[in-house]
């Protein structure tokens, strides 16, 4: 039998060791020996070290928009093995469904991140955050926060359920933010995240030290770990407090997050009855949260809150529901439920659902017995759906999670209890309300939302596009509160900034703006005989600037643009009832026209470089423009941004003042510049072959 390899420090380790004395691996569905695992003879710190000192510098000299462009192609990349992934992971229990909840899923947060940070991120490898800070009366002394990537690597303990997207939702925010990975996958499934990482290594896309693997046992990995390093972690919330106390993690003071199991609920709304859309969503989700991945999700239901006078309605309809599930061999497309992911596994939840059987009534399902297709059910690790009725007010529901296909309907009379029981969890990774009143949705989400890391509210206007109550989203935080473990996940950008560290700098406005990369308002500018916009982005720098004016306002202008647009509005046309106005003197200009003024100042009419203005950004009128004012614009290069293709994305900063200085309006103009000018001709353009240029 064969002992899976782990990647460290560039290479496929076996480890040295005897296969009796590595840890056995079995199929969930026949029992039968997978693989062994074991982490001899590697060196932990080594692999640390290696890193720290070869990941992090390769993924450092890159910025965010090459990060995001390697996210891509390896999602193009694992996209294309997605049928081997499937079946194997069969052999964990999964059946297609579930093997496509985590493939899929996986693959979906490498193309979510790699989109954003081609979207929302800069070319470089700094990050602003937030706005410069004034720091002194005279604009020389300023401050600005900054992310930079930390220089450590994130260690990634994950857990079973989730073979596929549990290390690509902690891989792929970290390599864009520009932190090497190191993956510990959990032990029964480990062989799917081994081949897993196979194939992103044999795609040869990452740079040097960008992800390492480690198969089996920590050993005494947490020890190395210095203040640099993160610690992410998805599992029990027991073991999450043991790596949260862990000595080396409180002296080093490692950023540590923990995604914990929970006794996530899920709240029927008093006016959801039988009959009703919302009953039936109720239904289907608490079925589906029950059965996918055969209940060993960390966002499923365990807990279904529902009024007391529905207990029946809502035990009857989904009882139905699972009794139609096929159970068996997740190789048989017939089947609705696989097997847990092993026979321990198994174990663990039938010990769990002993303590809640103790309180309470099954309503279906047979604790000790499943009728299965293609397989033995006692060789297998299969179970049957258990769905139960607590029996009276008992607090076993609320703390005891079984971690499998087990739910349990609790009664309750106000809304207000209802909140009282979802807050009996003390914590929950998700928590959801299927209701159609709208007011029972303000008082069931602001009562609970404290300790839960998701609400989902369900009901007929958006069940044709939720992704479900157990879908945890890469643009949404994952994580919760309290015995969910006190972490975030994910989030979209947050969860790259979990990877990087946030400074405040001061400086003055000319090195921030070096620093940065961006020009800071109190730089200096460039102004040249050239009109930046006749520069191509190769050509164009930081600070270029042109100032354009004066443009004398008259009421003729106004009258002619409250025609012309139809803006009315009295402060512009009613010289009376402009001055009444506490903040103007008299009639004013619209701050549109101002602003369109300012466009026909700055702008270089000729075809250029320049190829279009995509928007404006943080408008604001400052001053009132009465008629007889002069106006002058001054647009400096503030951020250059190249794209792949010909053409990249400036943002200008536009400072428009009167004849006094004062400033009428300040925002941020969008272009489309092109790299190079003239642009080439359709007919000119390269094409590349693996033999070469053509």
């Amino acid at each position: 039998m064969v002992v899976l390899s782990s990647y460290v420090q560039g290479r496929w380790v076996v480890p040295d060791v005897d296969e009796a004395d590595a840890a056995p691996v079995r199929d969930a569905v026949t029992g039968e020996e997978i693989a062994r695992l074991s982490t001899t003879g590697i060196d932990m710190a080594a692999a640390l070290e290696h890193g720290r000192a070869v990941g992090g510098p390769g993924l450092r000299a890159l910025t965010f928009h090459q990060r995001a462009a390697l996210l891509k192609a390896l999602a193009s990349t694992l996209r294309e093995h997605r049928d081997e992934l499937y079946a194997l992971s069969t052999r964990s229990g999964a059946t297609r469904a579930d093997a496509r909840f985590d493939v899929d899923g996986g693959i979906g947060v490498l193309l979510t991140y790699a989109s954003r940070g081609r979207r929302e991120l800069p070319n470089d490898n700094v990050l602003l955050d937030g706005t410069l800070e004034a720091l002194g009366r005279g604009g020389t002394f300023v401050g600005q926060h900054i992310w930079t990537p930390r220089h450590g690597v994130a260690v990634q303990i994950n857990a079973f359920n989730f073979p596929v997207w549990g290390p690509l939702e902690k891989f792929a925010p970290a390599f864009l933010a520009g932190v090497p990975s190191l993956v510990k996958p959990a032990s029964p499934t480990a062989y799917i995240t081994h081949r897993l990482v196979q194939l992103i290594v044999g795609s040869g896309l990452l740079p040097a030290g960008a992800l390492q693997l480690i198969t089996g046992s920590a050993g005494d990995l947490l020890d190395h770990l210095t203040d640099q390093d993160l610690l992410g972690f998805t599992g029990s919330a027991s073991t999450a407090r043991k790596l949260r106390a862990h000595p080396a993690v409180v002296a080093a003071g490692v950023r540590f997050t923990a995604e914990a199991d929970s006794l996530n609920c899920s709240i029927l709304g008093p006016d959801a009855v039988p009959g009703t859309p919302e009953f039936d969503l109720y239904v289907n989700a608490l079925t589906t949260e029950m059965t996918v991945k055969a209940g060993q999700k960390c966002t499923a239901i365990r807990r279904a809150i529902v009024p007391n006078s529905m207990l029946d309605a809502v035990g009857e309809a989904v009882s139905e529901r699972l009794a139609k599930i096929v159970i068996g061999n997740p190789a048989d497309p017939s089947v609705g439920m696989g097997a847990l992911a092993g026979l321990e596994q198994r174990e663990d939840v039938r010990r769990s659902l002993k303590a809640l059987l103790d309180v309470s009534t099954v309503v279906f399902g047979d604790p000790d017995h499943v009728e299965v297709i293609g397989a033995d059910a006692d060789r297998g690790a299969f179970m049957s759906p258990i769905l139960l009725r607590a029996n009276g007010d008992r607090a076993e529901p609320h703390e005891v999670e079984a971690f499998g296909p087990i739910s349990t309907l609790i009664g309750y009379e106000k809304v207000a209890d209802a909140i009282a029981l979802a807050i009996r969890g003390k914590g929950s990774l998700v928590g959801s309300l299927i209701t159609h009143d709208q007011d029972v949705a303000r008082e069931v989400v602001l009562g609970i939302a404290p300790w839960h890391g998701r609400m989902l509210v369900l009901d007929r206007a958006d069940a044709g596009e939720s992704t479900g109550h157990g879908s945890p989203l890469p643009t949404l935080v994952h994580g919760g509160p309290g015995r969910a473990g006190g972490g975030e996940e994910l989030g979209g950008l947050r969860g790259v900034q979990h990877h990087m560290q946030r400074s405040a700098v001061q400086a003055s406005p000319q090195m921030l703006t070096a620093i940065t990369g961006r020009w800071t308002a109190g730089a200096d500018r460039r102004v040249t005989d050239v009109h930046p916009f006749r520069k191509s982005l190769a050509e164009l720098r930081i600070g270029d600037t042109v100032v354009a004016g004066p443009r004398t306002v008259t009421v003729a202008d106004i009258d002619h643009f409250a025609e012309f647009t139809g803006d009315n509005f009295y402060a512009h046309t009613d010289a009376v009832a402009a001055a009444a106005n506490p903040f103007f003197d008299g009639r004013v200009a619209h701050g549109y026209l101002v602003v369109s003024f300012a466009a026909g100042l700055f702008v270089d009419p000729a075809p250029g470089p320049v190829l279009a203005n995509y928007g404006l950004d943080n408008l604001r009128f400052l001053t009132p423009t009465y008629p007889g004012d002069e106006l002058t614009i001054t647009l400096t290069a503030k951020a250059i941004t190249p794209r792949d293709g010909d053409y990249g994305e400036v943002r200008w900063d536009a400072d428009l003042t009167k004849q006094d200085g004062a400033s009428v309006a300040k925002y941020d103009v969008l272009t489309m510049v092109a790299e190079r000018w003239p642009m080439a001709a359709p007919d000119q353009t390269v094409a590349i072959s693996s033999e070469g240029p053509k």
